[in-house]
């Protein structure tokens, strides 16, 4: 996990990912720590950092996502095929633009070129 970063987990789940995420984390201020510590709120943890001349501290909260205006939209599934369509080639399927230039460049390992 990282700062900003989502979790699909609930309440005490997210708190106890978040709680060794802290463990490993690294602020960038103080360069050279002396000392650190780390509280546990109702919500999150609060991490204080003492350098050689002063303290530096970083609050992690947990909080549900409750509305995103520019969240992606949904993929809508795709139809299933009628029945009477034909059957897909067989083989290796390679992704092609509009054109029909493929996406992928033969140098990159593609298997569908002699």
């Amino acid at each position: 996990m990282k700062a900003g970063a989502s979790s699909e987990e609930p309440g005490e789940e997210a708190l106890a990912e978040l709680g060794e995420w802290i463990g490993r984390y690294t602020p960038e201020h103080p360069r050279s720590p002396k000392r650190s510590r780390i509280f546990r709120t109702a919500d999150g943890f609060l991490l204080v950092v003492d350098g050689a001349w002063q303290s530096f501290s970083s609050r992690f909260t947990v909080a549900e996502l409750v509305k995103d205006s520019a969240a992606p939209q949904p993929v809508p599934s795709p139809a299933p095929p009628p029945e009477d369509a034909a059957p897909a080639p067989s083989g290796p399927t390679v992704d092609r633009y509009a054109d029909g230039v493929p996406v992928k460049p033969a140098w990159l390992g593609r298997t569908d070129l002699p």
